[in-house]
């Protein structure tokens, strides 16, 4: 039998593991969980992805995605006209308002890394990524900890269930932008 050619298999196996996570958490995460989400037979997915921990380096890096479409949407970053504190706190306020599935499951594969080491550095791209854009507009130290202030402010939303408050987190970054 001819092997069927589908470019969008490794495509599909990624979306059926984020689909999969968010449903069932890491732990549900298995070849044959997602191969039978994805419909495809299981040697699929170890043939794209040899290990769990490469589909999530996968899934993790197309999660990061997310938030990186809402700064890319805004683009307000670079004109030093603009309020830095208040972009960034709408920056939060427009992820947050978004899917909260996506949102949780983006966090879920974020955390992993503390147990998998294989996705600390996809982790953390997302993290130099923001301090370098804002790197632009203050120093790197502050930059770095306004990320880690935004990442901070995000996780207590998602942990609590509170509404997300951005008149707070917009004073509270302006205390830390000098």
């Amino acid at each position: 039998m001819a092997r069927r050619y589908d470019p969008e298999r490794q495509q599909r196996i990624i979306d059926a593991a984020i689909r999969v996570v968010g449903e069932k958490g890491i732990a549900g995460l298995s070849h044959r969980t997602v191969a039978a989400e994805a419909d495809v037979p299981l040697g699929s997915t170890t043939y794209h992805f040899k290990t769990l921990d490469d589909l999530l380096v996968a899934a993790l890096r197309q999660a990061n995605e997310g938030f990186a479409k809402v700064i890319a949407s805004r683009g307000r970053l670079q004109d030093p006209g603009t309020d830095l504190a208040a972009e960034l706190a709408g920056w939060m306020g427009e992820w947050l308002a978004g899917d909260r599935t996506g949102v949780e499951l983006e966090y879920e594969l974020y955390l992993a890394a503390l147990r998998r080491p294989a996705l600390r550095p996809v982790a953390a791209e997302w993290a130099h990524d923001l301090a370098d854009r804002l790197s632009h507009r203050t120093d790197p130290v502050t930059a770095r900890a306004l990320v880690a202030l935004m990442d901070g402010i995000c996780l207590q939303v998602l942990l609590t269930e509170a509404p997300y408050d951005e008149e707070y987190a917009r004073d509270v970054l302006r205390r830390m932008i000098p």
